[in-house]
């Protein structure tokens, strides 16, 4: 098994990220915690994952062409491991998707730099999970499979007529069709402060039925594939906590927790 290309979405969100500045570091991908930055935690798991034949090249998406080496500063060097790669960011996540869909072709496994609590068996368990018929997939762990994980947490649901659940930042790219679904994602990001033409977009009746509770995870995969061609699966995950990622500092001060305990150092 050659392994599957993994993409690593690191750009920023602006020049003046409030966890970077709070944390005293140039980008939100070198917060330290426990002493490791989060993207060097990120490549660690999909190192471990390649070891194993599931993860092949592995590219991250960053506005800094001297990222690795500024990974070798902080303790944590790959400037030597040729399976590694940098891509340029975009100017969001979706366009970043696009680009790298554009340059890496498919299959394509992508997560987020700030997804510090991942694990290379998570990693695993998704890609198997993956139906071979479908042209995208995406990992989500159902609300009580994360509110057992980690209690504490303030995870954003999404809640549809058969369960609520969160997003796991992992997707699988399978094939050609996806980026349709790339490109529908820059439409939304475009539009995300025009409610109205969101709405339009997707649909009054759709967004209707998700207001009243009435739509189920299928109804919504379906609508995608009306709109995009694009045949997705969403994969619930047995891992609670692979739905914490760092994007305040609530969840910073969770995965420094959560580390301290699951590693027995002092984060």
């Amino acid at each position: 098994m050659s392994g599957v290309t993994a993409l690593v979405l690191a750009g920023s969100r602006g020049s003046a990220d409030p966890l970077a500045l709070a944390e005293g570091v140039s980008h939100k991908a070198l917060i330290s915690i426990a002493g490791v930055p989060m993207l060097a935690r990120v490549l660690r798991a999909l190192l471990k994952a390649r070891e194993s034949g599931h993860v092949g090249r592995i590219a991250i998406s960053i506005e800094r062409a001297d990222i690795l080496e500024e990974l070798a500063r902080y303790g944590a060097d790959f400037t030597a491991t040729p399976e590694i790669s940098v891509l340029a960011a975009k100017s969001s996540p979706a366009a970043s998707t696009a680009a790298a869909v554009d340059a890496l072709g498919t299959p394509l496994l992508m997560t987020t730099a700030d997804h510090a609590l991942l694990q290379s068996e998570w990693i695993v368990h998704f890609l198997q999970a993956m139906p071979g018929n479908m042209d995208v997939g995406g990992a989500i762990a159902l609300e009580d499979v994360v509110r057992r994980a980690t209690p504490e947490t303030r995870r954003t649901f999404l809640r549809f007529s058969d369960g609520a659940f969160s997003g796991c930042n992992l997707f699988y790219l399978r094939t050609p069709k996806a980026q349709k679904l790339a490109e529908f994602w820059q439409q939304l990001e475009s539009e995300r402060k025009n409610p109205l033409q969101l709405l339009k977009r997707l649909g009054f009746t759709f967004a209707a039925r998700y207001a009243l509770g009435t739509l189920s995870r299928q109804d919504a995969l379906n609508r995608l594939r009306e709109m995009t061609g694009a045949g997705g699966a969403l994969i619930e995950m047995p891992f609670g906590e692979c739905a914490v990622d760092v994007d305040k500092s609530q969840d910073l001060e969770l995965v420094r927790r959560i580390l301290e305990k699951r590693e027995g150092i002092q984060a």
